[in-house]
């Protein structure tokens, strides 16, 4: 009897441990990309994982049954699947999580660390790379023209140039950044925007308002903070590539290798190619400048034992553009034959973090860029060498419960010589490089008041070499509800700016004007206060999010272009007055259950100049902007996307009474519709139309285009007959097909 329990009792065990053999294994993808980290667990039991750096998870040893199988990772819409298990079932099964709007993002740009979105006292929208998928281009410049309240304005009728404004202020005023790092500023405000293989960018984080607590001199309006990829997270290929109906050939690569065991590197290279002489609006110009351009990216990260952070990166960007009289050739370069205006860029960039290996929170940052340019503007000529290195340790503690301090100390070299009188010396003869040290130290207090309410106090001391002490301080104050769908944040804090004109305006190249400075400029300096409030709503069929924000900015000493008091010029200098940005902006985004995603967005705003008691709007800014992007996914893996934006009337330089040329720009809308074709995980197919009401500019935007040098005639007596190519607020590029393909290799 004994003999037959213990036969039984061993039969028992040996059928439970076969049952318990069940296994599930795969890979977590989101948008044709693997997913690392990913959490995956079976409901209501200890059985759970995480997806390792190449996206793969494994779970076994699962007793037979129906279990509910849960995916989830912050940023993306949890996933459930019914499974049942039974007589030794070995499972392998690939999951795609899709981005959610409503979820916490990680965001860096706001305080210097990383925190939830929702957490940050400072308040940052976040753009993940499927919104700039919706309507592909082949520049981070292009690609923000859906973003509400950011502008790509081109500066040049003929060259095609252009910077970035963010509520209506210049881009000079924008900083961009890679990774955090201070690389696309100076000259690179105007060229260096292009050539970043959009492949490799994860998300774009915005920031409206001054940041010069934390970033120093040019964050003034907002920052751009391009994040890229991480090499463990990145997929083993990925390439994209489309062309237009007007000729346009652009490709990004994207390739994950290892250097070592513990190294591991992602390659990015883009190449853009344009070389059809267009001319729609008969003016004898090229409508769309020419182009090629290829950048090379290299991004690599070491692992430590420590498992502390050591990331370093670089960047070459070599770019041949011109734009001019459809019939110019090589051989008219800077010759009065045939007007053209040709730049030769060569551009490199490096830039890192180093956590050093101590106990405390410290990390070295640091950057360095090179940018060299030989360029005509008709018979002008602009030569141009800058180096700026940049570096800065910064040490992260939390004191107790409350405080978080952030304190920081940087430094910025700044290296420029050029052939113009800007960098003349008094004589008029002797040539004097420009060199300017910026040495600064910055300190930051997070405050954790209590769960629902939070302060950061921060402020920043930089001594420039030219100009001298400079301080920025600033005050943010966030509230949330105790479910976290009403969240209210209110920021004060100043900006200020150190301006190179012939670096940032591009304006000041062209042959068209001669350029004047009024005595010696002085730092800019500005005062910003927002209000942001932020609502989430949850039904059964839809996530809604509500994000409003109120703004107002003061600025002293500001350096504008005066087109207008001698229209032969353009005269800068420090604005005597005042001028105020002021407005308001709304975003919606809606994520419904069955597919359809919908993204508003509208601004509203009032940029005007103070000087000797009359106000005047600023030129070239509108009183009012909206964006739209509207979504849906099909059944059968067909993605429509219908994107747009609209902008109100801007006032134009005009050359006098007599100009022709309308005083305002009109109401005018650039739209666009794409088709998306899923066939695998690995290949997709798009395409679509740009510019779907064929919008371009008056074909007299180019002021006396059949006499660019002006023969003949007194352009001071007759200022309205001159050639000008400074009257630009959108490109000539009318509406224009499109198709791609797309692969990823996991």
């Amino acid at each position: 009897m004994k003999k037959s329990f213990s036969l039984y009792l061993l039969l028992l065990i040996s059928v439970n441990l076969y049952s318990q053999n069940n296994s599930i294994a795969g890979k977590i993808l989101a948008d044709n990309e693997v997913l690392p980290y990913a959490n995956i667990y079976l409901k209501k039991t200890k059985i759970g994982t995480s997806s390792n750096e190449n996206g793969y998870y494994s779970l076994k040893n699962i007793p037979n049954g129906n279990y509910t199988l849960v995916i989830s990772s912050i940023g993306f819409k949890t996933k459930t699947v019914k499974i049942k298990f039974s007589n030794n079932k070995k499972l392998f099964r690939n999951f795609t999580l899709k981005e959610s709007n409503i979820l916490d993002e990680v965001v860096i740009s706001g305080t210097l660390k990383p925190v939830t979105k929702t957490a940050s006292p400072v308040p940052v929208e976040v753009y993940s790379k499927t919104f700039f998928k919706k309507n592909p281009a082949p520049s981070i410049f292009e690609s923000l023209q859906n973003v509400n309240g950011i502008r790509p304005q081109l500066n040049c009728n003929v060259c095609n140039t252009g910077d970035i404004h963010i509520n209506g202020l210049e881009g000079p005023y924008t900083f961009v950044l890679i990774d955090g790092m201070p690389l696309v500023s100076g000259l690179s405000t105007v060229y260096g925007l292009t050539g970043i293989p959009q492949a490799l960018i994860e998300r774009v984080e915005v920031v409206k308002g001054p940041a010069s607590t934390l970033y120093g001199s040019e964050a003034v309006g907002g920052i751009i903070n391009i994040i890229t990829k991480k090499p463990s997270s990145s997929p083993a290929l990925t390439t994209d590539s489309y062309i237009s109906s007007w000729g346009e050939v652009n490709t990004d690569l994207g390739l994950k290798y290892k250097l070592s065991q513990k190294s591991q590197g992602l390659l990015g290279i883009n190449y853009f190619n344009f070389q059809n002489r267009i001319d729609n609006n008969n003016d004898g110009f090229t409508d769309l400048t020419l182009q090629n351009r290829i950048s090379v990216f290299n991004k690599i990260n070491i692992e430590r034992k420590s498992n502390k952070v050591f990331t370093i990166a670089g960047r070459y960007v070599y770019e041949d553009r011109w734009g001019g009289e459809m019939d110019w050739q090589r051989k008219y370069r800077g010759g009065n034959v045939k007007y053209g205006e040709s730049i030769y860029t060569n551009r490199w960039e490096t830039f890192g973090t180093y956590q050093l290996p101590t106990s405390e929170n410290i990390n070295f940052q640091f950057s360095a860029n090179g940018h060299y340019q030989d360029s005509f503007y008709g018979t002008d000529a602009y030569d141009a060498e800058q180096f700026i290195g940049f570096g800065q340790l910064v040490y992260n503690k939390q004191l107790k419960e409350k405080h978080d301090i952030l304190l920081g100390v940087a430094y910025r070299y700044t290296f420029y010589d050029d052939n113009t009188f800007a960098t003349l010396q008094e004589d008029g003869v002797t040539n004097k490089t420009s060199i300017t040290h910026l040495p600064g130290i910055f300190l930051q207090d997070e405050i954790h008041l209590n769960k629902q309410n939070k302060l950061l106090i921060g402020a920043r001391w930089d001594y420039n070499s030219l100009h001298g002490s400079i301080f920025s301080p600033r005050l943010n104050y966030k509230w949330n509800s105790k479910d976290k769908s009403n969240i209210f944040r209110f920021s004060i804090g100043n900006g200020f700016r150190v301006a190179n004109i012939f670096t940032e305006d591009h304006a000041a190249l062209t042959g068209a004007r001669k350029v004047e400075f009024e005595g010696e400029l002085q730092p800019e300096t500005s005062w910003n206060t927002n209000l942001n409030y932020v609502k989430k709503i949850n039904t059964e069929n839809a996530f809604i999010t509500f994000d409003a924000s109120a703004f107002y900015t003061y600025f002293n000493n500001r350096i504008l272009p005066d087109y207008e008091t001698d229209t032969n010029k353009i005269i800068y200098a420090n604005l005597n007055g005042h001028s105020v940005s002021k407005g308001i902006s709304l975003n919606t985004d809606i994520t419904y259950t069955n597919g359809l995603a919908i993204n508003l967005g509208a601004t509203l705003m009032d940029v005007s100049i103070t000087e000797n008691e009359i106000k005047t709007k600023q030129l070239l800014t509108e009183s009012f902007s909206g964006v739209w992007s509207i979504s849906y996914r099909f059944k059968n893996n067909l993605i429509l996307d219908y994107t747009g934006n609209v902008y109100g009337p801007m006032r134009l330089p005009l050359l006098g009474e007599k100009d022709t040329r309308a005083e305002n720009s009109p109401w005018y809308s650039i739209q666009n519709i794409q088709l998306t074709k899923k066939f695998t995980n690995s290949w997709e197919m798009y395409g679509g139309v740009k510019n779907l009401l064929n919008f371009t500019p008056a074909a007299n935007s180019i002021n006396n285009s059949l006499n660019p040098f002006d023969v003949g005639i007194d352009t001071e007596k007759n200022p309205e007959l001159a050639f000008d190519p400074s009257y630009v607020y959108a490109s000539n590029q009318g509406i224009r097909a499109f198709i791609g393909l797309r692969y990823t290799l996991f």
